[in-house]
C-alpha cells in the first residue's frame, strides 16, 4: 500500500529514525517492539493485557497456525484479529523458520519445502506462493515471504544457494500477492558476509515489496557480528520503507538495532526467560526463582512502574513459581513485555527529541550485555518450533 510508512524524525548521529507504519488496524508508531502470539495468543496473557500494556502489533505465527486450527478455520471465523479478539495490528511470519529448523523432518527443493508436521508426524508442503494465500486466509495486516535461514555457522557454497532459493521465493510471493489490505514483506538473507548481505540487501531493495525484514541473524552468531550484518545491509533498503529485524528482543540489541535504523523488532525472550523465572530490570537480568530472594520484599524492578511492581514482591513472585502456579508466569511475562515496551517508547521519544544518543549510552549501562559465548560447531538438529 502507497503511503503505508512515513518517516518522522531521524538522529543525525546515527540511522535511528522515528515514524509510522500504517496497517488496516491502525497506526503502529516506530521503532517498536512486537511480542510473540506464536500460536494466536502471547503465552499466559490476554488480549484485554497486551492492550494495557501498550501493544499496538503483535506477531503470529503461519506454520503453527496453518497446522492448527487451519488457515482456513480462522478466515471461516473472520480472520485472526477476530479470531483472537485482538483490535491492532498483525504480522504473520512465512512459518519458514520453524519448518527449516526441523532438519529431520523436512526436504527442501528449488519450489518449496516438504515437512513432517511436529504434532502427528502428517505430511505438508509449504510454496511461496502458498504462504501467502495462508496469509491471506490469515487476514494479518503484514504478512512474510517464504525464505530459507541457513544454520550458523554455514559453508559459502550453501550460503549462496540457500540465497539464490530464498531470492527466487521473493519475486514468486510478490507476483502471488493479491489482498490491497495487506503489507507484504520480503526478506534479507545472506549468512554472515558482509558483501553478500549487501548484494542480497541491494538485489531484493530493487523489488516493490511493502517492507523488508533482515532474517538468518541472532541464530548463535556473537551480537557483533549481527551489527556488522545490520550495517551491511540497512543502507542497500529503500529508505522509505519499513524495515524489520527478525526474532530480536534483548534490550540492547533493540537499542543498537535501532541505531543502525531498524523500525520494527521480535522476540520470545521476553515470554521465555519469564516462563523460567527470569525478568528484565535496568540492573540487567534477575532470576527471581532463585532462593536469595526467598525474602526478598522489593518489586521485581524497584525502577519499575508496571502494575506487577506496584503490587507484588520478588517473594511472592518466587513462591508462585517455586509452586508451580500460573500467575508466577503471567506476572514475569507482563513485566518482561512492560519493560520492552517502554524501553520501546522511551526510544521514539527521544529520537523526536534529538536526545537517542543519551539513551543509547543509558541502555547500554542499564541493561548489560552478557559475555558472548565463542562460535562453536552447527547446532544439533532440532524439533523446538515454539516461542
Amino acid at each position: 500500500m502507497d503511503g503505508a510508512f512515513e518517516v518522522l524524525a531521524r538522529d543525525p548521529a546515527s540511522g535511528a529514525r522515528a515514524g509510522r507504519l500504517h496497517t488496516a488496524h491502525g497506526v503502529v508508531e516506530t521503532p517498536a517492539f512486537m511480542p510473540v502470539g506464536t500460536q494466536a495468543s502471547v503465552k499466559t496473557l490476554s488480549s484485554e493485557e497486551l492492550e494495557e500494556l501498550g501493544a499496538s502489533m503483535i506477531l503470529g505465527n503461519t506454520y503453527h497456525l496453518y497446522l492448527r486450527p487451519g488457515a482456513g478455520r480462522v478466515a471461516e471465523l473472520g480472520g485472526l484479529h477476530r479470531f483472537m479478539a485482538w483490535s491492532g495490528s498483525i504480522l504473520t511470519d512465512s512459518g519458514g523458520f520453524q519448518v527449516l529448523s526441523l532438519t529431520a523432518l523436512r526436504r527442501v527443493d528449488e519450489e518449496g519445502v516438504t515437512f513432517r508436521s511436529h504434532l502427528d508426524g502428517s505430511t505438508h508442503r509449504l510454496t511461496p506462493e502458498g504462504v501467502v494465500h495462508l496469509q491471506e486466509l490469515l487476514g494479518s495486516d503484514v504478512a512474510m515471504v517464504l525464505d530459507e535461514c541457513p544454520p550458523y555457522p554455514s559453508p559459502p557454497e550453501e550460503v549462496e544457494a540457500s540465497l539464490r532459493r530464498t531470492e527466487r521465493w521473493a519475486e514468486i510471493a510478490l507476483a502471488s500477492h493479491r489482498r490491497d489490505d495487506q503489507l507484504l514483506f520480503g526478506i534479507v538473507q545472506g549468512g554472515m558476509e558482509a558483501g553478500v548481505r549487501r548484494r542480497a540487501a541491494r538485489a531484493l531493495g530493487k523489488l516493490e515489496f511493502d517492507g523488508y525484514g533482515i532474517g538468518g541473524l541472532s541464530i548463535g552468531e556473537p551480537k557483533e557480528t549481527m551489527y556488522r550484518m545490520l550495517e551491511a545491509s540497512v543502507p542497500e533498503l529503500p529508505p522509505a520503507r519499513p524495515r524489520y529485524l527478525m526474532g530480536v528482543g534483548s534490550p540492547d540489541a533493540l537499542v543498537e538495532g535501532v541505531a543502525r535504523g531498524i523500525d520494527l523488532f521480535d522476540s520470545v525472550l521476553p515470554t521465555r526467560v519469564a516462563r523460567h523465572g527470569t525478568v528484565l530490570t535496568r540492573r540487567g537480568p534477575v532470576t527471581v526463582r532463585n532462593a536469595r530472594y526467598a525474602s526478598d520484599e522489593r518489586p521485581l524492578d524497584p525502577s519499575c512502574d508496571c502494575r506487577v511492581c506496584r503490587r507484588y514482591s520478588r517473594a511472592y513472585v518466587r513462591h508462585l513459581l517455586n509452586a508451580g502456579e500460573i500467575l508466577g508466569l503471567r506476572l514475569c511475562s507482563y513485566h518482561n513485555l512492560h519493560v520492552l515496551l517502554r524501553l520501546m517508547e522511551e526510544v521514539r521519544a527521544a529520537i523526536r527529541q534529538g536526545t537517542f544518543a543519551e539513551v543509547r549510552r543509558a541502555a547500554a549501562a542499564l541493561f548489560p550485555r552478557r559475555q558472548e559465548p565463542a562460535a562453536g560447531p552447527r547446532p544439533a538438529p532440532t524439533t523446538e518450533v515454539t516461542g
